[in-house]
């Protein structure tokens, strides 16, 4: 696809974007804005955000997107929960790095995950939905899917390595979604890759602003 086409196509898919969808990317939009700036409200944001992307994904036969959708939203949950948790009890999670433990369980998630996936997309569904498509990139799509897992885990632990891994998903996604010519979703990865390049930092800053007044 030239650069024409793909701002031709952009701006139809702009148009013809219903507002149920145009709601789930403001909130998309807004958990990851609130995640950088280490805002509690970004669970909220997310809970609604892929509640509607569930729905959408199931109206138009995306049982696998919407599965995983539906990971995310049991991951906002935990998150929510464990972040109330320890405001109750005077003192709010803080954000840390990663221990040899957490790189561990973030690799198993990846790889394992990454596994499953793509069993599921390319044996298990196919089994269980008449007329499912296998996709040619279920081995990308898989990956995509495994390391935003991982990332979503990191977040709800308040871990500065989520951005990491929320971006490696993010860097394979968009390629992915210009070849299935989408360049509306690729945009707004794109977008949300470049917010979660600050949040790094920022969290990067946070933690060193918490072990200097010596809350960690």
């Amino acid at each position: 696809m030239d650069i024409n086409g793909f701002f031709g196509v952009f701006i139809s898919q702009a148009k013809a974007t219903p507002l149920l969808e145009w709601i789930a990317i403001f909130f998309a939009v807004a958990e990851v804005l609130l995640a950088r700036n280490n805002k509690v409200l970004l669970y909220p944001a997310g809970i609604i955000s892929t509640v509607i992307y569930t729905y959408l994904f199931i109206g138009v036969g995306l049982y696998a997107d919407a599965i995983l959708n539906t990971y995310y939203f049991v991951m906002s949950i935990y998150g929510w929960v464990l972040w109330l948790k320890r405001r109750d009890n005077g003192r709010h999670l803080p954000v840390s790095h990663n221990s040899r433990r957490d790189w561990l369980i973030t690799a198993a998630i990846v790889l394992l995950g990454w596994a499953l996936l793509y069993i599921m997309l390319t044996k298990l569904f196919p089994a269980l939905f008449a007329g499912y498509q296998i996709s040619d990139m279920a081995l990308w799509d898989a990956f995509i899917s495994a390391s935003a897992w991982s990332g979503m885990w990191l977040l709800a632990k308040r871990k500065v390595e989520n951005w990491l891994l929320l971006n490696l998903s993010n860097i394979v996604a968009i390629p992915v979604l210009v070849y299935k010519d989408m360049p509306f979703t690729a945009a707004l990865t794109l977008f949300l890759f470049i917010v979660a390049i600050f949040g790094y930092f920022e969290w990067r800053k946070l933690y060193h602003t918490q072990r200097q007044a010596g809350t960690l």
